[in-house]
């Protein structure tokens, strides 16, 4: 996503430097950690702050500041060289404000506050963030969006369905839990599923999709082409979306004209075409029931292929995202 960003910034004709490969990332709330990260901070704004005033940088963007993850180089350097400071994916977590995310939480809330622009990229995000924004911040609607000017070829639907998602966490593994639960209720219909992506749980997903013996394929992490060739094919995308931030996957499956099968959650709503995505609430019966009305209808199906193309064509691709961050660049420097 980040250089997707930097991509679409160049698009429009802005020169884009890599200020810092320093990662400021705490993920175990550990004093020592964070006391580390902060000294090596403190060294890059000194550095930045000279680098900058060389260089003739009008105003500093960072992505995805959050409480394990807060950007304390950005609004130091941006005070330093008097240019603006904008942010792109920030995340509030008041939650945070005790125990051991405390310190960097508090830093992320200050980053919040330092932003003259913050670019959003879900309305779940948009809503701790307008309640807390300082006056005169602008807030704007990034869409998620995919690194490419134009649609790829469309599926022609003649393969297996599909799923995408790492094995790594039991937020995923909810995912695919949920997604072997719905496959028991699809009768006797004539489905096959390939499921790209691996992990450390890898062997747990292959437990749970055990009973559907040749049916399921666990294809392993692919690369672009590889994932590409998968969509190409596939009949649609099955990921319920369990925790999900957005999911770039849904865009490419969509991109490429699968009907999606998720559930209506925050964050993977803001990049689904509209269609009867199930509540979570209504389980893996409403997702079953979905695919087979896919599966029996083929007219729905290509209907629903058409309008998810559309979709991704309209607002997500780096055209318009394009426009957009130059957009609020231009009112933040004028």
């Amino acid at each position: 996503m980040a250089r997707a960003l930097m991509q679409a910034l160049k698009l429009g004709g802005a020169r884009v430097d890599l200020a810092s490969d320093v990662r400021i990332y705490d993920g175990h709330g550990d004093t020592a950690i964070q006391d580390r990260l902060a000294a090596a901070a403190r060294q890059e704004v000194a550095r930045l702050s000279a680098e900058g005033r060389v260089a003739g940088w009008q105003a500093w963007i960072s992505y995805h500041n959050y409480y394990k993850a807060p950007d304390l180089i950005g609004p130091p350097v941006a005070r330093a060289l008097n240019i603006p400071y904008l942010l792109v994916e920030a995340t509030r977590a008041g939650k945070r404000l005790s125990g051991p995310w405390d310190r960097f939480a508090r830093a992320a809330e200050d980053a919040c506050d330092a932003a003259r622009a913050i670019c959003y990229v879900t309305q779940h995000d948009a809503v701790a963030l307008r309640d807390r924004a300082p006056d005169g911040q602008e807030l704007v609607h990034l869409r998620p969006f995919l690194p490419r000017a134009d649609l790829p070829a469309a599926s022609d639907g003649s393969g297996p369905m599909l799923s995408v998602g790492m094995m790594r966490s039991a937020d995923k593994l909810a995912s695919y839990r949920l997604i072997a639960d719905t496959l028991a209720l699809l009768d006797n219909r004539d489905w096959r599923l390939d499921i790209a992506g691996g992990g450390q749980h890898r062997a747990a997903v292959e437990d749970m999709m055990a009973p559907f013996g040749a049916r399921v394929r666990l294809l392993g992490v692919l690369d672009a082409d590889a994932l590409q060739a998968r969509y190409r094919h596939a009949r649609l995308l099955l990921w319920p979306g369990v925790n999900e931030a957005f999911g770039l996957s849904y865009l490419e499956a969509q991109a490429h004209g699968l009907p999606v099968v998720a559930q209506d959650r925050p964050g993977v709503r803001d990049v689904l075409a509209p269609a009867a995505h199930p509540t979570p609430a209504a389980g893996a019966p409403a997702l079953a029931a979905r695919i087979a009305a896919l599966l029996d209808r083929p007219a729905d199906r290509a209907a629903e292929a058409d309008a998810a193309r559309d979709h991704v064509a309209k607002h997500h691709l780096m055209p318009a995202a394009s426009w957009t961050l130059h957009q609020c660049l231009r009112r933040v420097l004028a």
